[in-house]
């Protein structure tokens, strides 16, 4: 039996790619340096390229980590309310809570990608693999709106597909404000004013009407 060639990995797989996260999450792909890399990461180039691939494998390895280790966890809230409404109101705020996290580099790990578009060191892999996660929440959101109308949370001529694409448009801009430095309750403001758009449903017109008979 021939023995593996090189010295067994002393290193943590999943700790190194947080770091390079990180690093990413700050610069984006064209301005995060492999000096930067590998200082974060602990690792030389060689061990580095060995276990992740290039800088644009290791990029697309990093997008993928973002969004099961932060997104997934806050898309959680459009499941545990039984309300639509209620529901996409926590998944905004509890992405507004991420975004200010003081623990992590700031802003939006997509939305700071996406400065890099149109740059001529960005591979088409990395624009295609930004462009596609841009789209996850709004997709994400799309269905809880589309539920929330079978459920009767929204009136029938309410057009979910028109309201997920404001949604995904203000995480955008929420995005960019967590990176201007704006604060977690200024970013809660603007979302309790952009769910004041939210149709209401005949359902709940009744339910107030006896209410307050």
């Amino acid at each position: 039996m021939t023995r593996e060639r090189g010295r067994p990995r002393t290193f943590d797989i999943d700790e190194a790619l947080d770091r390079a996260v990180d690093v990413f999450w700050k610069h984006g792909f064209q301005d995060a340096s492999m000096h930067e890399l590998t200082e974060a990461m602990g690792l030389s180039k060689p061990s580095l390229y060995a276990a992740f691939g290039d800088k644009e494998a290791l990029y697309l390895k990093t997008l993928e980590r973002y969004l099961q280790r932060l997104v997934e966890r806050h898309a959680a809230a459009l499941t545990e309310q039984a309300d639509g409404r209620q529901a996409v109101h926590a998944f905004l705020r509890s992405l507004a809570r991420m975004l200010v996290d003081p623990m992590l580099p700031g802003g939006c790990f997509i939305i700071n990608g996406t400065a890099d578009f149109g740059g001529s060191t960005i591979p088409a892999s990395v624009e295609m693999a930004l462009r596609t996660a841009l789209g996850c929440s709004e997709a994400m959101i799309l269905a809880r709106l589309e539920r929330a109308q079978r459920d009767g949370d929204m009136p029938a001529a309410a057009e979910p597909a028109a309201l997920a694409a404001l949604f995904g448009s203000l995480i955008a801009g929420l995005g960019v404000l967590a990176k201007s430095g704006a604060s977690e309750a200024k970013l809660n403001t603007v979302i309790d004013t952009a769910m004041t758009v939210w149709p209401q449903a005949p359902r709940a017109n009744t339910k107030r009407q006896l209410s307050a008979a």
